[in-house]
């Protein structure tokens, strides 16, 4: 008796999973007026403010787009909407948050924001087959998958790109480096970096690790003034920069820095704007950016938000418009038109021009921005 109550508890349980699977899997039904995009990103802890950005970036976009009549699906229009779930910048998390969305009907994912959680989620989404495209993942492998692209440019490129700037633009030799070893975006853009200043003749006469949590930098900074070095390089998050640049001040370390795209949003995170005066970063979005297209967008984020769009906003705002793009050039709304429509577009975006290559990667430029006066300042670098 007990084996067969079990059995049929079974076949119902199996019997609701599998009309989950079928409603959660987002195959709307011929006519359905509504493309439902899951985002995944930390809207908790330390780095909620990436994924918040994210977010608010994304919701703008699809309101512009709705209000303007939606997006035109072959011969049916369609209007977007988000369900975006926080994954606390968490693997662990980002797993369950992933299955929370496809649960809702996801139909494309805006995710993961971070690199851990990212990855996390690229095995399911492969299983899945559903379109993905990360905003900010730019650890290497992150397109390891056919149905995953990401927008923003590799840990790789930023490392060799700040390298060039660092020995060749600048004309430095001796340089030092402080990062985070528990981070595989500050390890990997650390990596890249070292490796090309070599190549480059350049010598990294400080390599200063630090861990997760970290608030206290004066070991590393101490080992750092005394080693020789005429710059810093820093391939680290907002928070822990702003902590390191204010207490290299308060030490008389008396050298500038250079930053990657974590550095972005780091004037607020500063008591005093001099401790940055001169930094230089990579980053492919700047509010103060005089483009018509980077001002309405930066109006529409104040009026809505009561706050200066960064980076990660524009990122958002900027996916919502490639799946937008992908969905016209598909005229459809399965994952698999999807992705092979994603190689055949072409949208330019508030954080530049983007198309993608086979592997899933953006094919756009890197932008530098320096820190003048308290406020960013978009640099052209030769």
């Amino acid at each position: 008796m007990k084996k067969s109550l079990k059995k049929v508890l079974s076949l119902g349980l199996v019997s609701v999973m599998t009309a989950s699977l079928f409603t959660g899997c987002g195959k709307k039904e011929s006519g359905s007026n509504e493309f439902m995009i899951g985002g995944l990103g930390p809207l908790s802890g330390s780095a909620a403010s990436y994924g918040v950005s994210v977010k608010q970036g994304a919701e703008i976009a699809i309101k512009k787009i709705n209000d303007e009549g939606g997006v035109k699906v072959g011969d049916e229009t369609v209007k977007l909407n988000l369900n975006f779930v926080d994954d606390e910048a968490s693997p662990e998390v980002a797993v369950s948050a992933y299955n929370t969305v496809m649960d809702g009907g996801a139909q494309a994912i805006l995710g993961a924001v971070t690199s851990d959680a990212h990855m996390a989620i690229t095995d399911r989404t492969n299983e899945d087959g559903i379109l993905t495209i990360t905003p900010s993942a730019s650890i290497a492998g992150a397109t390891a998958y056919p149905n995953i692209f990401r927008l923003c440019f590799t840990d790789p490129v930023q490392g060799e790109t700040m390298a060039k700037y660092a020995v060749e633009t600048l004309g430095h030799k001796k340089i030092a480096v402080i990062y985070n070893n528990s981070d595989p975006y500050s390890t990997g853009v650390k990596d890249a970096f070292n490796a090309e200043v070599a190549k480059l003749g350049g010598e990294i006469v400080a390599n200063e690790a630090f861990e997760k949590g970290a608030v206290d930098f004066s070991t590393q900074l101490t080992k750092i003034k005394g080693s020789g070095a005429e710059i810093i390089f820093a391939p680290i998050y907002y928070t822990e920069a702003s902590y390191i640049a204010t207490q290299a001040s308060e030490l008389n370390v008396g050298l500038p820095f250079i930053g990657t795209d974590g550095w972005d949003g780091i004037l607020a995170q500063v008591v005093d704007a001099k401790v940055l005066e001169g930094s230089v970063f990579l980053s492919p979005f700047v509010a103060t950016d005089e483009n018509p297209a980077v001002q309405s967008f930066v109006k529409a984020y104040k009026e809505e938000y009561n706050a200066v769009p960064d980076q990660f906003a524009a990122d958002g705002y900027d996916v919502v418009y490639v799946i937008k793009a992908a969905l016209e050039e598909a005229g459809s709304v399965k994952s698999e038109d999807l992705i092979a429509a994603m190689t055949k577009i072409k949208v330019d975006g508030l954080t530049g021009s983007v198309s993608f290559d086979e592997n899933g990667e953006p094919n756009k430029g890197t932008k530098f921005v320096k820190i003048e006066n308290g406020e960013y300042v978009t640099m052209t670098v030769k």
